[in-house]
């Protein structure tokens, strides 16, 4: 490598370290397989908490399937420069965000990137924009234990966990376990397991359907010695929602769902990283 690249990249590195310092408590969102409703998780996790006075930031390294700028209706922003640093957009006056998806592109242009360039733009994701002291910051992941969750915890000095998303069913639950593995092998403290899309009932006859079985994510959790944080269930306008950039822990926080999103924000708060 040049010198005058060995150089950039320490010199970005050092940044990275006094950006990260001078946050209190950083989680990644993984799961095994794709379709469990991380991102969405990822998002009304840091809506709850952000909704609880606390300071968050949200960063998104899924680089070729951005999604958390639609969620959380700031879709068609775009970044701003102060001072050489990125500005993450405000989602809410605690609440910042940075995704490949508040850049200057047209949204339907893929991004046709090898590792190495997408490891440089984390990199100047966490370097290089102005976070600030935050409470949390919250990395959603693409699924698997690809480049970017291997990137995300190897350049984020004492990580402190990582939060794993699954379904309750027998492939989803498979692919999880690797999630869980995965983390211990990068000396990543396992938050707990959160069972997405676990169960769901009938609007018009209140039975409760189990559409992806039950129990699946839990018993993960158990096999593997580490914690599980609960069961979301499935809201018939969760979708809707969604698409229309208003988390499900604000605007239907009347609902189950919004309810154990809740109950599972408070475990994480009461979470303390105890080393492996």
């Amino acid at each position: 490598m040049p010198d005058d690249n060995k150089k950039e990249l320490d010199e970005l590195q050092v940044r990275i370290k006094r950006n990260m310092f001078r946050i209190k408590n950083k989680f990644i969102v993984i799961s095994g397989k794709g379709g469990v409703g991380k991102t969405s998780v990822a998002v009304n996790l840091a809506y709850g908490l952000a909704l609880k006075g606390y300071s968050i930031g949200i960063m998104d390294t899924d680089i070729h399937g951005p999604n958390i700028a639609k969620m959380l209706g700031v879709e068609g922003k775009q970044f701003t420069w102060k001072d050489s640093l990125i500005e993450p957009i405000e989602v809410l006056p605690n609440l910042k965000a940075v995704s490949v998806a508040f850049l200057d592109k047209d949204p339907d242009s893929p991004m046709i990137w090898r590792g190495p360039l997408k490891m440089g733009l984390i990199r100047q994701f966490l370097g290089d924009v102005e976070w600030g002291d935050l409470d949390y910051f919250i990395v959603d992941s693409p699924p698997g234990t690809g480049d970017e969750p291997l990137s995300v915890c190897q350049l984020i000095p004492d990580m402190d966990g990582a939060i794993v998303v699954t379904t309750p069913q027998d492939v989803a639950v498979m692919d999880a376990r690797k999630s869980i593995v995965f983390a211990g092998a990068l000396k990543v403290p396992v938050v707990g397991v959160i069972e997405n899309m676990s169960g769901f009932t009938c609007p018009k006859c209140g039975e409760k359907i189990n559409l992806f079985k039950t129990g699946g994510g839990e018993k993960a959790a158990q096999d593997l010695g580490v914690p599980f944080l609960g069961r979301i269930p499935i809201e018939p306008d969760m979708v809707e929602f969604a698409d229309a950039g208003k988390p499900y822990v604000h605007f239907k926080k009347e609902t189950q769902t919004a309810r154990s999103i809740n109950d599972i924000i408070d475990k994480i708060i009461k979470f303390k990283k105890t080393g492996i």
